[in-house]
């Protein structure tokens, strides 16, 4: 039962209890506790999907929500699911699920002939060329709908239930990575009310996907005492896959659980997935950070990955990934990964990096290992289609950022890259706070807050393990102290890691490619749009100078990842474009939702009867007995007019009129809105918003009202 790509041991994987599931009508292996990703990375699946634009084969990139190019439809009728993330997909057994975006197939996709005639698809051209002759706009949209969208909707009634429920807490912590535990655990030690939430199953972040061979810092074994301590504070709520995918004004926070999600059987009891409507005093964003890829030519092909990724697979799911691999980083942080590769049997080339000289902690550990460091150097193509053969490399001028000399090959089945880290500012964003650019770290962090939050850790440009758990311990202080809780900020304990030396990162947002050639090569940058790079150059040089604007014209960053890879990487290409600095571009605006939720959450029970609950007025009964037809009225059912046999409407409305007129009338009037006014000034009140005067009303006495607009037509009207 185990998968080709299978390591014998290792991983947090129950190894005991085996699962089947198909991909593309083929059946697979894998373990509880894989996802869908690591479960077809470990049976030797390298093509996932294609991409939109040009129908490249695109492979698996990342570990977490940051995936853009393995998107699958996800289950069959009346339960599937499209535009599902594959590394965000728990494995169960009997799972089933498809590429996308794809015909006839994932590896033979006839769509991909628009990738020979790409120089007839630059940024706008459907705005361009689908405008004339208009007479052929019906056939333009046809086709144009066609083409667009990735997945399938349900076209059948959902069986599953799903529920809301509204919280309120003096701590919300979203993130449970060294910073988001070391918070949690401060704030509820103070009595506090504290919510912890994170996206993955398990809790413990990144500690989960790094390996204890090259530090000493034994971070599972802290995550665990951690968790310890959490789950015997009774003010605590833990919530394991659960997002918290907006943040709204007065300190709202929306947050998604998926329940049953990650199991084959619902019992039509228990609800699929829960929103809760979140209300925190207090707000500590620990989100983490996204390693961000590096730009150059064809560095699409299946087999480039994140190097973080790399080291995900390999520690979290015991995935060997290739044969032989090549790193390829301006950071030193990519060269853990190579002591991940080598430990699971993989064969490292070498480390390709663009600074002369790394010699940081992890570099020089490289080199006792014997692995050949390329400084000064740059990956310039990939050679390969679906399957990587080689690489190719250049020098480069660390100054200019020019490539010289003559090119050379690697061979290797595997690329891992890092070009940096973004923090993960998305939720600070939302909420109204402001980003800097910091220079030192070449990434964008958060500045000015708007609300009672706190951005700590990665997500606040802290990297190093300590780092990030002793800003989570003064987080979790400050918050639980804003609330009524606990005593001063203070300090805490570290887990014990190795303090590692590291050389400052170059930032490369494009790597050069035979001088200036790569402006107009295919060097992508949002791999789900196939936007690249040379799409942003002829944006600028078209007028859009505005990254918003730009965003929109090439379609950066508009895909379901919503830029997490891709759009820093934008900005600093059209800084370059523009001969500005970074920091005057600035990002795009980060919207709710940070990855997508299902409308069956968004509508909860509120659906069928419930989704228009029926109003009745008090005498509903006595219009049925007399016969009423019903009009609707936002929510309430009012009598329209009263039938009896043989009549038509019109003589049914006179009869009533003609009866009024003659005798006496009822309105039943309980469907309108009553608003009750007190006080001494309530007549000078009415008389500012009706054009009436109501001095002399009397006690007991009605008046009708009449309401007009500033412009003097009539709005409203009503009777006191």
């Amino acid at each position: 039962m185990r998968g080709v790509y299978r390591l014998n041991s290792g991983g947090r994987l129950d190894r005991d209890r085996p699962l089947e599931f198909i991909f593309n009508g083929r059946i697979y292996s894998g373990y509880v506790g894989d996802t869908l990703a690591s479960a077809l990375l470990a049976n030797g699946v390298r093509v996932v999907g294609r991409s939109f634009k040009y129908h490249r084969p695109r492979g698996i990139v990342g570990s977490g929500s940051e995936e853009p190019n393995a998107l699958v439809q996800l289950g069959e009728n009346p339960r599937t699911s499209p535009n599902q993330i594959a590394t965000q997909i728990e494995l169960y057994d009997g799972l089933s699920a498809s590429s996308v975006n794809c015909w006839p197939s994932v590896d033979f996709d006839l769509r991909s002939l628009t990738g020979m005639f790409s120089s007839l698809f630059p940024p706008g051209f459907y705005y361009k060329t689908f405008m004339w002759p208009r007479f052929l706009w019906g056939l333009y949209e046809q086709i144009l709908r066609r083409s667009g969208g990735y997945g399938v909707s349900p076209n059948m009634q959902d069986p599953d239930r799903y529920d809301k429920t509204n919280a309120h807490c003096d701590v919300l912590v979203v993130g449970s990575g060294p910073s988001g535990l070391s918070a949690a655990v401060e704030a509820g030690r103070t009595g506090a009310r504290v919510m912890l939430v994170d996206e993955q199953a398990e809790f413990g972040g990144s500690i989960l996907n790094v390996s204890d061979k090259y530090h000493k810092s034994h971070g599972v074994n802290w995550v665990s005492s951690m968790l310890d301590e959490l789950k015997l504070m009774p003010e605590v709520t833990l919530l394991p896959r659960s997002t918290a995918f907006g943040y709204y004004d007065h300190n709202f926070v929306g947050v998604l659980e998926r329940i049953t999600d990650h199991s084959s059987v619902s019992d039509g009891l228990s609800s699929r997935q829960r929103l809760w409507r979140v209300r925190a005093k207090e707000v500590v964003l620990a989100t983490g950070s996204i390693e961000r890829p590096l730009v150059f030519q064809n560095n699409d092909r299946p087999g480039v990955m994140l190097a973080s990724a790399v080291s995900a697979y390999i520690n979290r799911y015991a995935v060997k990934l290739g044969s032989s691999a090549v790193v390829f980083t301006n950071n030193d942080s990519a060269y853990s990964s190579v002591v991940d590769l080598l430990e699971s049997g993989v064969d490292v080339v070498g480390v390709i990096d663009p600074r002369p000289e790394p010699n940081g902690t992890l570099p020089n550990m490289v080199r006792n290992y014997g692995i050949p460091i390329f400084g000064s150097s740059v990956i310039v193509d990939v050679k390969g289609s679906k399957n990587i053969r080689a690489v190719e490399l250049m020098n480069i001028d660390y100054e200019s950022k020019n490539v010289y000399g003559k090119s050379r090959e690697l061979r290797c089945d595997l690329v891992a890259v890092s070009g940096g880290w973004n923090p993960t500012v998305h939720l600070h964003s939302q909420s109204g706070g402001t980003l800097r650019y910091d220079v030192s770290k070449a990434c964008f962090v958060p500045d000015i807050k708007a609300q009672n939050e706190q951005s700590v850790g990665s997500c606040n440009g802290t990297f190093d393990l300590n780092g990030c758990i002793e800003d989570g311990i003064k987080a979790g202080s400050r918050a639980a102290h804003a609330t009524g809780f606990g005593g001063e900020e203070r300090s805490g304990n570290t887990v014990n890691a190795d303090v590692q030396t590291q050389d400052p990162l170059c930032p490369m947002w494009r790597v050069p490619s035979r001088g200036n050639e790569g402006k107009w090569t295919k060097q992508f940058v949002d791999f789900q749009t196939d936007t690249s790079s040379s799409d942003i150059y002829i944006a600028a040089r078209e007028g859009y100078e505005s990254i918003q604007h730009v965003k929109r014209y090439t379609t950066l960053g508009m895909g379901n990842d919503q830029g997490k890879l891709g759009n820093v990487n934008g900005v600093g290409i059209l800084a370059d474009a523009l001969g500005q600095d970074i920091s005057a571009i600035g990002t795009t605006t980060f919207r709710p939702n940070y990855t997508p939720i299902s409308y069956g959450a968004l509508a909860g029970p509120d659906t069928g009867i419930l989704f228009d609950p029926v109003r009745k007025t008090a005498i509903h009964e006595w219009h049925e007995e007399a016969g009423a037809k019903f009009e609707n009225v936002g929510q309430w059912k009012r009598p329209w007019f009263y039938l009896r046999s043989g009549e038509s409407m019109l003589e049914a409305v006179e009869r009533e009129c003609l009866a009024v007129r003659e005798s006496v009338g009822v309105l039943d009037a309980s469907t309108l809105g009553k608003i009750d006014i007190k006080g001494p000034n309530a007549t000078d009140f009415l008389e500012r918003v009706y054009t009436n005067s109501w001095r002399k009303l009397q006690v007991g006495q009605c008046r009708y009202g009449l309401m007009l607009g500033e412009d003097g037509m009539v709005i409203d009207d009503g009777v006191t």
